[in-house]
């Protein structure tokens, strides 16, 4: 194991990622309810910033055209997905303007939750930590893992994704090794639970007695 970087009397900042299916979202949800914790989706983060007024708003609708635009003029996702499965040249293109916007903005949010210190922690989940240079800009990278076999049964009845589109999924992301090399500390999420949550607390356990976890009022996320 990792030498810790976590240090208490300060706002620790913690990327989590992981493998489609690993649970990502339970271990979240656990150090959300259980710590002093902020956590920020990146994937609600991108939401956001395509509404008006936010950092993708103007360029997108420059790429896009005003078609893509509802009748309240908000970007409507249905018809930029349309527009995007109909020239797949695009995608690169919109994620060129999603992916800089989104990481300026939550290092915006860290740089601010440091100064403020309201948190023991602001953990940052995404699917793309390693891939978008995370690793420079949290204090550890931690990896939610599960073997192939736990997160395929996931895909399957959760979201009933066909053994081929698991494969695919698969194939497109970092392997388990790319992910223990470039993380602090793994979870092996593939059992229960309990057993996950067990770790956690292990880690933590510091912040558990020093009675600084839950603190009311404090928890929060960031989904915009």
């Amino acid at each position: 194991m990792k030498q810790s970087k976590l240090k208490t009397g300060r706002t620790n900042i913690i990327g989590i990622t992981g493998g489609v299916g690993a649970g990502k979202s339970t271990i979240l949800k656990y150090i959300e309810a259980c710590y002093n914790a902020m956590v920020i989706y990146s994937d609600d983060v991108a939401n956001d910033i395509k509404k008006k007024g936010y950092p993708a708003y103007e360029p997108l609708v420059k790429l896009l055209g005003k078609g893509v635009l509802s009748s309240d003029g908000e970007i409507d996702r249905q018809k930029m997905a349309e527009l995007i499965f109909k020239d797949s040249s695009l995608l690169e293109k919109v994620n060129n303007i999603l992916h800089p916007a989104v990481n300026e903005y939550i290092i915006n949010i860290i740089d601010s939750e440091r100064k403020e210190g309201r948190f023991d922690f602001v953990i940052v989940e995404a699917a793309l930590l390693i891939e978008n240079g995370y690793k420079d800009i949290v204090d550890e990278l931690w990896y939610v893992y599960a073997d192939e076999q736990t997160r395929s049964m996931r895909l399957s009845s959760s979201r009933g994704y066909s053994d081929d589109k698991i494969r695919s999924i698969f194939a497109g992301q970092l392997s388990e090794q790319e992910f223990r090399d470039n993380c602090d500390f793994v979870i092996d999420n593939s059992n229960s639970e309990e057993e996950s949550f067990i770790q956690i607390d292990n880690k933590l356990g510091e912040w558990r007695d020093n009675g600084n976890f839950g603190t009311a009022g404090s928890e929060g996320s960031i989904r915009t």
